[in-house]
């Protein structure tokens, strides 16, 4: 860790220029004047923002050197940043970035070092993905909230503050000062395979609240949050990281829907938006990505919505935004769209390579970059980058997984378990009756960092409240011999949980044998809620909306009757046999009735 001497000995030429030294943030005269003294090369650094392999700037494991070698064509994070002086880095759990607080933290540092050591070095804008949820980068110890969609079923804006104020001291003291959250997009299409439980819900108004009290939590401990997917990527059929989704909603469908969150967000003063690879003909014909959009990005989000924050682009690695372009000039067309961060080109090299020449031809104007870096360096300086671009161990310690902000996401979770159906009114079961309980169900790949498999963290939870609970893992296609195994294991238990992922046929088929089993069977679906159209027989049925720890606890806890079922659906459930006809609309959701 860089003592507080090596700190200003090596941002002090920046500070200096700056004249930052006991202020609170540089003025754009200083920036553009920093700016001024940029070359080029360096100019078009600024605007990428990349991965790297490694849990060390300068020192990574030798599988992660290979990595960065296929792939960047540099060994280390420190060489890339030499070689192309990158403004910014995203944290990937698969690229072994992420593998504890303290080691993020050095992590951090090391990248802030290799970079301020540069000829005229600016401090790097280090961000990731934690949505909670299910998208999550950095995980235990740090504090795992539910993810939107749970937010969304417990309604209350103050939880949703409360996340981004907590998650963003535990990001700041690690050394990431921009998140890509929350999700705006609102989710009206079921079938969403990329969106859903990502999103708030369902109510244009109902996301809007939430989004602006996420961000004023986030951006009050001093990270950047942004809002995703401009201009929506609610109702998409198709996964754009695979594919090109086309958005078919009209101009004023759009006005009432999809441009509701984000104009929330803008209000709250959110720092960056997130652009999304998606065909929006109502907003824009030519039939290009938003992301290469310059009547979606410059026309509407700067002009209409009177947005002057940072752009930032989904990555340029997916699909959606390399069908109909080359990965030359997907960076290029970005900026001419109005962009100012180009997010994870799968050739950095290429994609650095294509902005340095559409400059020295005359596509791009120099001064057209210096617009984006003036908002890059406003935000860099905003964080508090340029005076303090190092964290410590200690504040890692003081601030990272603390008991009581365990203890907050444990409350904010117990608010949003969601109980859709009870017969006979079987919840809460009872100790005495149904002690010795069986737990099977999908075992999908476990969110970043948390413990997993769901139907073992379902049955310890169980078990520590008084239960009998043995876990049987039947995956999310469970086989006729994994049904038939679990059916056996079943005659021996009192009741059965039940848990349910994206419900398929072969999953139905289990939970309607238990069923006939003549035990009691609770379902609980840890992604979707709207699974429960799919079983009508089960006698009762939880929505946990994801199979992070502190959901399916929480859930536990209800089962138990620790806890009361509090959550409402934030999205309406239609019936299976009718799409057309809502089974359960939003609002819905029972209670235990004491």
């Amino acid at each position: 860790m860089p003592s507080r001497r090596t700190v200003l000995a090596a941002t002090a030429g920046v500070a200096a220029s700056l004249a930052l030294s006991g202020t609170a943030h540089a003025n754009d005269k200083q920036l553009r004047s920093l700016i001024s003294r940029m070359t080029l090369e360096e100019k078009v650094g600024q605007l990428f923002v990349m991965r790297v392999y490694g849990h060390s700037a300068t020192a990574p494991d030798q599988a992660d050197i290979d990595a960065n070698l296929k792939e960047i064509g540099v060994r280390t994070a420190a060489e890339m940043i030499a070689r192309y002086r990158v403004g910014g880095i995203i944290y990937f759990t698969w690229a072994h970035n992420t593998r504890d607080p303290h080691q993020i933290a050095d992590l951090s540092n090391g990248i802030q070092q290799a970079s301020l050591r540069q000829p005229r070095g600016l401090p790097v804008l280090v961000s990731t993905d934690q949505e909670h949820g299910i998208v999550c980068r950095v995980g235990e110890p740090a504090t795992l909230f539910p993810g939107a969609m749970a937010i969304g079923a417990g309604g209350a804006r103050k939880d949703a503050r409360a996340l981004g104020r907590i998650a963003g001291q535990e990001l700041r003291a690690i050394g990431i000062r921009q998140n890509y959250s929350p999700v705006a997009d609102v989710n009206v299409n079921p079938a969403n395979p990329v969106i859903g439980v990502r999103s708030f819900g369902s109510e244009a108004g109902a996301v809007a609240g939430l989004v602006a009290a996420e961000v004023a939590g986030y951006q009050g401990a001093g990270v950047a949050a942004t809002a995703k997917h401009f201009p929506g990527h609610g109702d998409t059929a198709v996964d754009s990281h695979y594919g090109f989704p086309v958005i078919t909603h009209s101009r004023e469908l759009w006005e009432k829907l999809d441009a509701v969150p984000f104009r929330a967000a803008i209000r709250a003063g959110i720092d960056s938006i997130m652009t999304a690879h998606i065909q929006f003909p109502a907003l824009d014909a030519s039939g290009d990505p938003a992301t290469l959009s310059h009547p979606i990005l410059t026309g509407i989000l700067r002009g209409e919505l009177g947005y002057d924050g940072v752009v930032v682009t989904d990555s340029l690695g997916m699909e959606g935004v390399r069908t109909k372009y080359g990965d030359d000039r997907v960076p290029v067309l970005a900026l001419k769209a109005g962009v100012d961060q180009l997010l994870n080109p799968p050739s950095l090299d290429i994609a650095w390579n294509a902005v340095l020449k559409a400059v020295q031809d005359g596509e791009l104007t120099e001064a057209r970059l210096d617009e984006s870096i003036l908002r890059i360096l406003r935000l860099k300086a905003r964080l508090g980058l340029f005076e303090e671009p190092y964290v410590s161990h200690g504040g890692v310690t003081r601030t990272v997984g603390t008991p009581a902000h365990l203890a907050e996401a444990d409350r904010i979770a117990e608010r949003t378990t969601t109980l859709l159906v009870n017969e006979k009114r079987l919840l809460p079961l009872n100790r005495r009756t149904h002690r010795k309980l069986l737990v099977v169900g999908a075992d999908p790949a476990s969110p970043s960092g948390t413990t997993g498999p769901p139907t073992g963290v379902l049955a310890t939870a169980l078990t520590e409240l008084g239960f009998t609970a043995t876990a049987l893992p039947t995956g999310t296609a469970p086989s006729a011999a994994t049904v038939a195994q679990a059916v056996a294991a079943a005659q021996d238990a009192e009741a059965v949980i039940v848990g349910t992922y994206n419900i398929t046929a072969a999953q139905k088929t289990l939970v309607e044998q238990l069923v006939a089993t003549g035990r009691p069977v609770v379902a609980v679906a840890i992604r979707n809620p709207y699974d429960v159209a799919q079983l009508p027989a089960v006698p009762a049925y939880l929505a946990a909306y994801s199979w992070t720890d502190v959901e399916l606890r929480a859930a536990a806890r209800v089962i138990a009757g620790k806890a009361a079922p509090r959550g409402k659906l934030p999205v309406p459930v239609q019936r299976a046999d009718d799409p057309a006809k809502v089974l359960y609309p939003v609002g819905y959701g029972l209670s235990y009735g004491r």
